[in-house]
């Protein structure tokens, strides 16, 4: 609804706030008078005449007349279904090149995760007031640039597929380790990037990176359950019991993955970053055991990730499943030339630790794991590494 008012109206701000108003006179009327036959139809209406009202207040007072030009808008009203081209819309403009990335998460969890301004502000770690200036100035921003209200072009998919791709994603990563907080995992900001990725692939069925994305976010999140023990620890993969993962989900990632394979064969472009990850994680998660694990099929997968992503996180991550094939001390030369890169990431000395461990240089691990905790802010994440640090001999 909110989509659909931004685009007639072509204000974020109006179209929020008389969706708003609609759901108060609907929690009026409806507990006095019933529901109606077409609750959708009701609230959009609704909705659309709270809006024009607002509109005839600004125009007696400024001298603006668009109000008279939304009453004899003809348009054909637009469909209530949970997937149309104005929720494609409005995720495009919330993500638009000209917002900054942090804007852009917060403007499409606002909009279109449903998460309130309170609930975001907590998400990442700041004052609600300061959220509320963020997305305001968002907004604004989107406003004064006069980004077009419509259904994206095949320019603009092309401009900012990518920045919507990494918007979900960073939102389902924040729900999967939350960086700080009581809630070691965030299973409705995790709900919601996932719902999100349903949107974008019922909306853009073809795109592959779409798909491994959405691949990705439901293999990750079947194990959810089993990530966090009842003491409150982390539980690394190969610790983890298999038979509390999500088999529906985890079948539901295989068969997109699959998908995206015969399309590769069949000619479709060569798999990007996210089907890329989907594809190890699928080989994760096809494993009975963590000693079934495939972990020659995983480093050649991320031997062709390195090559569309040669990121230091990408290869820290491949140098983990190196050490399952050649051995830790060929990991840890690996992971050693990464240190100036990723001296502040916690995961980094975390890994090393282990692998220090697993050479027999206790004094250097036990190093490796303070510094670990130092870094470190999720609280699963710190009893795992306190007590891997405190089981050194």
């Amino acid at each position: 609804m909110v989509a659909g008012l931004a685009r007639r109206f072509g204000d974020l701000d109006l179209a929020e706030d008389a969706a708003a108003d609609a759901y108060v006179t609907a929690l009026e009327r409806w507990t006095r008078d019933g529901v109606p036959p077409n609750p959708g139809a009701w609230l959009t209406t609704t909705a659309t005449r709270k809006a024009i009202d607002r509109l005839r207040r600004e125009a007696l007072r400024q001298g603006k007349y668009k109000a008279a030009q939304m009453l004899s808008d003809d348009t054909p009203p637009e469909p209530t279904g949970p997937v149309e081209d104005d929720r494609l819309r409005l995720v495009f403009i919330c993500c638009h090149p000209v917002l900054a990335m942090d804007a852009r998460v917060a403007l499409t969890l606002r909009l279109l995760g449903g998460l309130t301004v309170a609930e975001i502000a907590h998400a990442f770690l700041v004052p609600e007031t300061t959220m509320a200036r963020r997305i305001t100035r968002a907004k604004a921003r989107i406003k004064a640039a006069h980004v077009p209200y419509r259904v994206p072009s095949a320019t603009d998919i092309r401009e900012r597929l990518a920045g919507v791709l990494a918007v979900v994603y960073l939102i389902f990563n924040e729900a999967y380790l939350a960086s700080a907080g009581d809630d070691p995992v965030r299973a409705d900001l995790g709900a919601e990037a996932i719902r999100l990725g349903r949107l974008l692939h019922g909306l853009l069925p073809d795109e592959g990176e779409v798909t491994g994305l959405l691949a990705l976010m439901l293999l990750a999140d079947a194990r959810r359950t089993a990530r966090v023990s009842h003491t409150g620890e982390l539980v690394t993969l190969g610790e983890q019991d298999r038979g509390a993962w999500g088999r529906a989900l985890i079948a539901e990632g295989h068969a997109l993955v699959r998908e995206r394979i015969d399309a590769i064969a069949a000619g479709a472009a060569p798999p990007g970053r996210y089907q890329l990850l989907a594809a190890i994680n699928a080989v994760h998660t096809d494993a009975p055991s963590a000693r079934d694990t495939d972990w020659s099929q995983i480093v050649a997968l991320y031997d062709r990730l390195v090559g569309v992503d040669p990121s230091a996180i990408v290869r820290l991550n491949r140098a983990i499943a190196v050490a399952e094939v050649d051995g830790p001390d060929v990991a840890l030369a690996e992971i050693d030339r990464l240190g100036d890169t990723l001296d502040g990431y916690h995961a980094f000395h975390a890994t090393r630790a282990d692998l220090l461990r697993r050479v027999g240089r206790g004094s250097e691990s036990r190093e490796a794991y303070d510094r670990a905790l130092g870094l470190a802010e999720n609280p699963a994440e710190r009893a795992y590494l306190a007590r891997r640090r405190d089981q050194l001999v």
